[in-house]
């Protein structure tokens, strides 16, 4: 069944492929036989285990995820993870974080409440415009480990070329950019995703972690429920987890193995971002916000150098069928959030929009 649905450009919550959707319609009411929803149902039954078995699984094969690492469903999303990766991996009390945006930002501001937090590298001074040079920091000796947000939802920069950690565990926020390209995990200790941009509804974080350090020894005042060892003993079943966004996430590694895996996303989402830069790099009106180099493929900030005429078109995007296309409340402009379910064809109507409206200036 086809519903009317606008192009969401939203940054999160998003799109959901709509063959997911779809398919989790159809099962709303009887989930495969069971006679409830999902929703319904005990995250302890035979039924929900299956489900959670088949996430795990699909999500070990769609990343080629090593057997020494854990795959964790963490309720609170990245707000949650902020204090978590801290209060968890801060051994020595010392920790590296890269600046590169927001996200970045409000990570750097939770560390401190835990340890001694030693900003690396920064592109601040640049409106974080860019991503820093990050191939000979200066990384203490007890440094515990190297965090970055590795595409910035906001900022709209993504790292192309992962730090030079100098041996440290690196840890990376991958929100917004989960699953949209293919992904070495080995190269990092944790992953951590919340999964509302690229991957589900809101509420939840998958975590990928390396089993060495998942600690018994956490701090006295860590919470239970902020213990990885917590939910790494009991396979995310700690307490009632969010069950639906088990489900839908499922649903999506699924679509996406079905498609052709991480390489096959990784095509389509070049060639989306190709056209949405292609326009703003000839516009007259329009200006990308981020340097060539480090533009993300999957949140592209846009302005027009008047924030009465960023409004403008940000009113007559929605009013032609477009939604969420204002830019964060914290750096105005424009925004186009291109994830993983947004369809080519609707990138190239709002390009398509996009010309007219500059044509008729």
């Amino acid at each position: 069944m086809k519903y009317d649905r606008v192009f969401n450009f939203s940054a999160g919550p998003a799109m959901m492929p709509e063959p997911v959707l779809e398919e989790i319609a159809s099962e709303v009411m009887n989930y495969n036989g069971s006679g409830m929803s999902v929703m319904e149902m005990s995250h302890r039954s035979k039924v929900f285990d299956q489900i959670y078995q088949d996430a795990v699984a699909d999500l070990r094969k769609l990343m080629n995820i090593p057997d020494n690492y854990k795959v964790l469903f963490v309720q609170g999303g990245g707000t949650v993870q902020f204090a978590m990766v801290p209060l968890n991996l801060m051994k020595n009390g010392v920790a590296c974080y890269v600046e590169t945006g927001s996200w970045s930002k409000k990570a750097i501001a939770e560390a401190k409440k835990y340890g001694d937090v030693k900003v690396v590298a920064s592109s601040a001074d640049k409106n974080f415009s860019y991503v820093p040079d990050c191939s000979n920091l200066d990384i203490p000796d007890n440094a515990d480990y190297v965090y970055i947000c590795e595409n910035e939802t906001i900022n709209g920069t993504t790292f192309h070329k992962l730090p030079d950690t100098k041996g440290k565990i690196l840890v990376s926020d991958q929100s917004s950019m989960f699953l949209s390209r293919p992904c070495n995990v080995e190269d990092y200790g944790l992953i951590w995703a919340g999964v509302q941009k690229n991957v589900g509804p809101a509420g939840m974080a998958v975590v990928i972690i390396r089993e060495d350090l998942i600690r018994e020894d956490v701090p006295d005042f860590c919470p239970t429920y902020l213990s990885y060892k917590t939910h790494a003993d009991k396979d995310s079943m700690y307490n009632t987890p969010n069950c639906w966004a088990i489900y839908c996430c499922g649903k999506v590694f699924k679509y996406l193995l079905s498609i052709g895996g991480l390489e096959e996303m990784a095509k389509r989402n070049e060639e989306k971002a190709k056209i949405l830069y292609d326009f703003l790099d000839s516009s007259k009106l329009f200006t990308g916000s981020v340097v060539a180099e480090d533009r993300s493929l999957m949140n592209v900030p846009f302005v027009t150098g008047s924030d009465e005429e960023d409004a403008a078109v940000v009113a007559a995007t929605k009013a032609a069928g477009f939604d969420n296309l204002k830019g964060h409340r914290s750096v105005g402009g424009l925004r186009a959030s291109i994830y993983n379910a947004m369809p080519k064809e609707g990138v190239e109507a709002l390009v398509e929009f996009l010309k007219d409206y500059e044509a008729k200036k």
